[in-house]
């Protein structure tokens, strides 16, 4: 290997054991820093020719820990962050190291953007085999609708081309199959012409979450594709933009994207203004890298973070009122309850 490998008690072990989420405490028997795909094959080869459980790390935010195992090998792909935009195709190979933040701003300089998620420090890897849903999703769908191919190492040791064109069976698995095929070393995205978005938070008060539900669900309705919004309750950050009045106050808000003409984004947002109106806002013209950057200091890595999800078919009146009732519980700023 041309990369990195760290073996309990040598130097930098510990942190090199540590995912996003401080929760997860598992101790690897090696961990092998990959510098290309040479170093992949080798270590996927060494974990199969020694029956070593092996575990892929690539932008290290899973929170369930699995890119960690204990007494295995770690694959990490973090220091393989290789971009390449072409501008004319409107496409982005991306390597499987690679975080949000780095594709932002790769393809922000051309006027393209990614269906990303919400957060700049989530991997690509996690986010894209996962789905991925995000600001851009009403517009541009999920982050594996826009992906045109990936490089992938085999459990054999082998590397392939997954796409339309070859290997079609691996190429749907991997678009949200449950992971497991192989380990994607990169991937080749169709970009979007995204630059500046109108974004940003409006919140009411909690006398007002269940009205606000009401509207949010009617408004989304009937949209268009080019307005985003995920409804959050939560507790008010003590700090700025938000008011000292509102610090630490259970509010409930959405957070929106709108990727229309920025000429008729006030219009677009005339109802979000008139309804309420919302305790504060703040809402206007930003690039899209900003916005999806714009809540990482709330979600710091090594935290002890826990998540629970789940699927609906309908907002009714019914779930509005169990959001409420269990929304306005909430104990600290950082606990949150999302409605994507």
């Amino acid at each position: 290997m041309r990369g990195e490998l760290i073996q309990p008690g040598e130097e930098g072990y510990d942190e090199a054991r540590k995912v996003y989420n401080g929760m997860i405490d598992k101790r690897p028997a090696l961990i092998a820093y990959c510098a290309d795909v040479a170093d992949v094959i080798s270590a996927v080869n060494f974990a199969r020719e020694n029956d070593v459980l092996a575990a892929i790390r690539g932008g290290g935010h899973n929170g369930a820990g699995l890119g960690v195992v204990d007494g295995g090998l770690v694959i990490d792909l973090s220091r393989m962050k290789g971009i390449r935009v072409d501008p004319a195709a409107r496409t982005a190979r991306v390597e499987g190291g690679c975080v949000w933040n780095d594709v932002d701003h790769a393809t922000h300089a051309f006027g393209l953007a990614v269906p990303c998620g919400f957060n700049s420090t989530t991997g690509v890897s996690g986010l894209t085999l996962g789905g991925g849903h995000g600001y851009l999703t009403r517009k541009y769908g999920l982050t594996i609708d826009s992906l045109i191919s990936a490089d992938v190492v085999l459990a054999d040791g082998s590397f392939v081309t997954a796409s339309e064109e070859e290997n079609e069976d691996l190429f749907w698995a991997i678009r949200g199959g449950g992971g497991n095929f192989g380990v994607i070393t990169s991937f080749l995205f169709r970009a979007h012409p995204v630059h500046t978005v109108y974004a940003g938070p409006t919140l009411w008060h909690m006398d007002q979450a269940a009205e606000a539900m009401r509207f949010y669900r009617d408004f989304m309705a009937n949209a268009s594709e080019d307005m985003y919004g995920f409804f959050a309750f939560l507790k008010v950050p003590p700090g700025p933009p938000f008011p000292e009045e509102l610090h630490t106050k259970t509010m409930c808000a959405v957070i929106w994207c709108y990727t229309g003409p920025t000429e008729e984004a006030e219009e677009a947002f005339r109802p979000v203004r008139e309804f309420g109106p919302p305790a504060f806002e703040l809402l206007g013209p930003m690039p899209l890298p900003v916005l999806n950057s714009m809540f990482d200091p709330l979600i710091p890595p090594g935290l002890q973070w826990y998540w629970r999800g789940d699927f609906v078919n309908e907002l009714s009146d019914e779930a509005i009122a169990l959001h409420v009732e269990h929304g306005s519980k909430i104990p600290t700023p950082l606990s949150t309850m999302h409605l994507y």
